[in-house]
């Protein structure tokens, strides 16, 4: 048991070359961090795949309720795993840990091609939320050991669009292999994507500056921690973190805003269909766009926030979230059109890329230890899936229960699960500029203590 600790413990410091080489580090910043995202791509495609393949399932004679209990079964198993696997991180070695995750994830995604049993489907997709949470954290976790603070917030937006690039490619790629050859063959490609992350990660991913002997990167940027965080253990540091409560508003603001992510990931396809009439191929390709437009909202939020707001990114997210909910609106309370569901995606998928880069995790690293990223991550992230686990289940009953069958054939009715979704929304957007104001706040006190 000790040598399994051991094998997934972080890499200790290697000796030191000599003489600093920026250009190297430079280059080997960049190798871990292309792995890194170019492998959370991966992680995202195996956990949507089964989003695309719901109408299919549908077809075969599952009810709404169960795809609701079956997705619910991965964000609550998520919600969970990503606070536990989050404290674990900050003590991993992150590639071993992520390699491992994505190694189960992908065998859930071959097994889910295999049966279409409501109960085993659950189980499968209940375990693919515990190795989807084994890849977050040590994402977070590789940012802060190798980026500074007025860097951070840049290269997080960057490696945030993993998740656009995996919806994207999941919508339209996956989506395409199910409507030419089956969702036995979109859950079997999947799989095959998720091996090739594993290799990707094992050839050019590293644990740490120290881990290739370099110094700790507060010390390259010359970034002075503070005492409590310097001197502190990591568990020390994790435990300081839970006691900020700008950490548990944000995870609240958090949570709100996944219900309404989900909504359109998991749900926008098949309210296209059923509201809207629109063919499977033509869903998938307007609900892609949002992931394709949240590539761009997602670097230009990092970068403006870096900018603009990189003591209280919290302001910017609450006007972000407005046009988020603007966004969500056109596509639920307009008439059909390909020209305004397309607007409407770009303008949810710019927002909503941001808003899982600041309330997913972005915020949450800056206002807490560097040595407890992993911890501020999971608690965001229980409380977001959590969130996310309970809209789906909640979606999936209200469908059925406002649902009506005419002539043998099943007619859908939006309204309430439209209010439902918007509501949650406003809810998101009050509790980021609350969170803002308590960081403002903390702000103050603490400056006015340094010059007192």
């Amino acid at each position: 048991m000790s040598g399994l600790l051991n094998f997934f413990k972080a890499a200790p410091p290697a000796p030191s070359p000599g003489r600093f080489d920026q250009r190297k580090f430079t280059f080997l910043r960049w190798q871990t961090f292309l792995a890194m995202t170019l492998a959370y791509v991966t992680f995202y495609v195996c956990r949507l795949s089964f989003t695309v393949a719901k109408s299919a399932l549908v077809e075969l004679g599952m009810t709404p309720t169960e795809l609701g209990m079956i997705g619910s079964a991965l964000f609550f198993s998520y919600a969970i795993g990503k606070l536990v696997n989050g404290f674990i991180a900050d003590h991993a070695n992150v590639v071993r840990f992520m390699s491992l995750g994505l190694l189960l994830s992908a065998g859930m995604n071959l097994l889910m091609g295999f049966t279409t049993n409501a109960l085993w489907l659950t189980l499968f997709w209940g375990i693919n939320g515990w190795a989807q949470s084994m890849g977050v954290g040590p994402c977070a976790v590789s940012l802060a050991r190798w980026y500074g603070s007025k860097e951070r917030g840049t290269f997080y937006s960057m490696w945030s669009t993993a998740h656009n690039i995996g919806e994207a490619v999941t919508y339209m790629v996956i989506a395409s292999v199910i409507a030419g050859f089956g969702w036995h063959a979109g859950y079997f490609t999947t799989a095959m994507l998720g091996v090739a992350g594993i290799v990707v990660i094992l050839l050019f991913m590293r644990d740490s500056p120290q881990s290739a002997g370099y110094p700790p990167i507060s010390v390259i940027r010359d970034e002075p921690q503070e005492i409590e965080e310097q001197q502190g253990s990591v568990f020390k540091n994790q435990l300081l973190s839970l006691r900020n409560p700008a950490l548990w508003l944000l995870a609240l603001a958090s949570a709100f805003m996944y219900i309404d992510r989900y909504a359109v990931n998991s749900w926008g396809i098949f309210f296209l269909q059923q509201a809207k009439h629109y063919t499977t191929v033509e869903a998938s390709g307007i609900v892609g766009v949002n992931a394709i437009a949240g590539i761009v909202g997602t670097i230009l939020a990092g970068v403006l926030s870096d900018r603009f707001f990189p003591r209280n990114r919290s302001v910017m997210a609450g006007f972000i979230s407005l046009l988020n909910v603007a966004g969500l609106a056109l596509m639920l309370w307009l008439p059909r059109s390909n020209y305004t569901d397309i607007l409407s995606m770009i303008l949810f998928g710019a927002t909503i890329g941001a808003l899982t880069c600041f309330l997913g995790g972005l915020i949450a690293v800056d206002i807490s230890s560097k040595k407890a990223a992993g911890a501020a991550l999971g608690t965001i992230g229980i409380a977001s899936y959590a969130g996310a686990g309970l809209g789906e289940f909640i979606t999936g009953v209200i469908i059925d229960r406002t649902s009506v069958i005419e002539a043998g054939k099943t007619l859908y009715n939006f309204h309430s699960l439209s209010q439902f979704w918007i509501g949650c929304g406003l809810i998101s957007t009050l509790l980021c500029f609350i969170t803002a104001g308590i960081v403002a706040r903390r702000h103050s006190l603490a400056q006015a203590h340094s010059v007192g």
